[in-house]
């Protein structure tokens, strides 16, 4: 009897160690992330050809303590490696681990290499040869802390190599995960099983293969232990046959239906073809549907469903998957009661969207994603759910009634005031209620959700579900197509860090205020380009603009100098430190027809811009940051403490019947008056009246002040 070690995912060992068991071998120990076991040649034999769950198999040679690179060579060199192979065989060192002094695996992995053939050429042998890409033989050595295990692996490449799959659909599942979660979930052989979301198959394979009796190992080509010394080729041969008249009988004697479904045509035809090579094409339906509308087929009564539905940004943004959850539990309920679901997933908050109680629960990393698989029994909903439709025509939803009943009061009200007003764009909700803290605006036909910060004393996770039910809300009562909703998560932001990027992605529309035109963009950046609470001082802008030359500082996307340049100023200077957002006020200018020299964009600092200029402005905008401390400034800046100064450097830009709008989003902001008095400079605060109405619930959103010369 030999000593082995299974190696598999952390979270499978103890359905590995039953595997084991019941393939024949003994003394079964669990450890982290494998299965040690003792097994004769035979036995070790069935359970490489016949494991679902292992990734590799390794024979044990030495256990020995690992200090530093001198004790990891010693214990590989006491190992009399021409006892196992010939010296004629290639190898490769697999290293797993590392501790305080061997901190690189290669590092180690080449150690143990100058050990095994150091050993050899002591003992009078040829060196053997070293192949990375095709060994005959791959050494194994496993590292933790200062405990390391050292042998040869049985199998080669990982056993989820089924040699089925050629092709595979977007984030797939390895085979032997994906059998671990058939074993797991509960489904009996007997049971139809279906995967509404199938991808390349994986699940719906794995599941037939067992129903069938098919050996997971019996398509690959070669084995580790054949180039072993003390191979037993009869043995091999005798298990390998007995497991191929297994699979065709239980093939053939298979009763139970299987069913794949997917809404991609072409992964569909990937699976049929991955299913045809694993040996199970005929006991497997697959059809092209849409998970949330597919029809139960016929007799599929006491089924499993176990299905691994899109969780993450990679596949999908987050209100599509809200919505497909939602619509997932919804149909579930509706059109397949008295069956079983298992769906496993990366995201707990949005399992929470299928509305459904939860019998079992079973947490399986995937990679480095922490993921769970829920079981549930379905049972029939008390009335027939309503359709994406329905809801929309509706605007109701079962989901955070008090977000929903004054989201729908506000759009009665802003909706009207909009269309009236000629605005495309405008804010719907902003934190009105305490338990949901978001701003939710409306572009054309698309919904922005700006999630904030949530407070420390909210547990994440109640957080994240306060957010999924506001979309799922806002979704239902709005009755914006999903596709068409972005979600952002908002947190306070300093300097320059307020037009953080988000993607490298441009996905941009123009939108309408007061007859002017406006790029934004909805998705790359945490603001779209435009600051919507600003509209009446735009608008005021324009109003005051004509004849006039105007200077716009701190411009970002230069929206108010459009408006002026609409309005007839004679002249727009558009000042920002960042050639980016300079662009985008020049496309903005273009799209209102507004091109020619007059019209100047400045790349500089605004402060020092402001000081070395000899210009003077009939009309200036200003609205700096709260506090910047940006790099290519001198010094930093602070609107409370710099604004006088500031505001006395403009005094010297302004014609003597000029005005400076002023405006800042600092809370409880104080403008120092006395002192602008004493410099000749008259204040007149417009904040009132440059809150628009749909800002109406947050008057401190901004403060926005008129300064001129005073009369002498």
């Amino acid at each position: 009897m030999k000593h082995y070690l299974a190696i598999t995912a952390r979270g499978l060992e103890h359905l590995l160690a039953q595997e084991l068991e019941q393939l024949g071998a003994t003394n079964l120990k669990q450890v982290h992330a494998g299965v040690k076991f003792k097994a004769d040649d035979a036995t070790l034999y069935q359970c490489c050809l016949w494991s679902r769950i292992a990734s590799r198999f390794v024979l044990v040679l030495s256990e020995f303590t690992v200090r530093d690179d001198m004790d990891l060579y010693l214990g590989a060199t006491a190992i009399n490696w021409p006892d196992y192979f010939h010296s004629s065989q290639r190898i490769a060192v697999d290293f797993n681990g590392t501790n305080r002094e061997i901190r690189n695996s290669q590092y180690g992995a080449l150690k143990v290499k100058d050990a095994i053939v150091d050993k050899f050429e002591k003992m009078n042998f040829p060196r053997p040869s070293i192949d990375r890409e095709q060994p005959d033989l791959r050494i194994h050595m496993r590292l933790s802390k200062e405990q390391g295990v050292l042998g040869i692996d049985m199998v080669g490449s990982g056993l989820h190599q089924r040699g089925y799959r050629t092709q595979a659909g977007a984030a797939p599942l390895r085979e032997t995960h994906a059998a671990a979660l058939v074993k797991r979930c509960g489904w009996q052989p007997e049971q139809p099983f279906m995967d509404v979301m199938c991808g390349s198959g994986t699940l719906v394979i794995e599941a037939a293969m067992i129903a069938a009796n098919v050996a997971p190992g019996l398509k690959r080509k070669r084995w580790g232990f054949e180039s072993l010394l003390g191979f037993d080729s009869d043995a091999w041969k005798s298990i390998k046959a007995e497991a191929s008249v297994k699979a065709k009988r239980g093939v053939s004697q298979c009763q139970t239906r299987f069913f794949g479904i997917d809404n991609d045509p072409r992964v569909v035809e990937t699976a049929r073809a991955n299913a045809k090579r694993a040996g199970v094409g005929e006991l497997i339906t697959f059809d092209v549907a849409d998970a949330t509308q597919v029809t139960p087929p016929e007799d599929f009564t006491g089924g499993h469903i176990l299905s691994n539905p899109p969780y993450g940004e990679r596949l999908g943004t987050t209100p599509g998957l809200i919505a497909l959850y939602t619509q997932l539990g919804d149909h579930l309920k509706q059109s397949f009661a008295g069956n079983q679901v298992s769906l496993y997933s990366g995201s707990e908050e949005l399992l929470s969207c299928l509305r459904m109680r939860a019998d079992d629960k079973f947490k399986l990393r995937n990679g480095a994603i922490d993921c769970v698989m829920k079981t549930y029994g379905i049972t029939a909903r008390g009335e027939k759910p309503r359709s994406n439709q329905d809801n929309e025509a509706h605007g109701s939803t079962d989901v955070a009634p008090d977000f929903a009943n004054r989201l729908r009061k506000n759009m009665a009200k802003l909706d009207k005031w909009a269309k009236k007003e000629g605005l495309e764009c405008y804010r719907l909700y902003d934190a009105d209620l305490p338990d949901y803290k978001a701003a939710i605006d409306r572009y054309r036909d698309y919904l922005v959700i700006q999630e904030y910060a949530a407070p420390k004393t909210i547990e994440p996770e109640k957080a994240r579900r306060r957010l999924l039910d506001m979309v799922r809300a806002s979704i239902a009562v709005t009755g914006i197509d999903v596709n068409k909703v972005v979600l952002k998560t908002r947190e306070k932001q300093k300097g320059n860090n307020q037009y953080q990027k988000l993607a490298t992605g441009e996905r941009t529309m123009t939108v309408h205020e007061y007859g002017v035109a406006l790029e934004v963009n909805l998705y790359d950046y945490l603001d779209t380009g435009l600051f919507l609470d600003h509209r009446p001082t735009r608008k005021l802008i324009g109003q005051k603009a004509a004849g006039k030359d105007m200077l716009n500082l701190f411009a970002y996307t230069g929206s108010a100098s459009v408006h002026a340049a609409v309005g007839g100023a004679r002249s727009t200077t558009t000042v920002d430190m960042s050639k980016t957002y300079l662009a985008w006020a020049e496309r903005n200018m273009k799209l209102n027809g507004i091109v020619g020299r007059q019209h100047q964009f400045e790349n500089a600092d605004c402060l020092q811009w402001i000081r070395q200029s000899d210009r003077q402005f009939d009309l200036i905008f200003i609205d700096p940051p709260t506090f910047s401390n940006s790099k290519r400034m001198n010094t930093t800046f602070d609107v409370q403490r710099d604004h006088v100064d500031v505001l006395l450097a403009l005094k010297e830009r302004l014609r003597p019947d000029g005005e400076i709008i002023f405006s800042n989003n600092k809370r409880h902001f104080k403008m120092d008056t006395d002192a602008l008095a004493e410099a000749g400079l008259g204040v007149e605060n417009i904040t009132k009246r440059s809150i628009p109405e749909d800002f109406a619930r947050n008057p401190h959103i901004h403060n926005c002040w008129i300064i001129r010369h005073q009369e002498a």
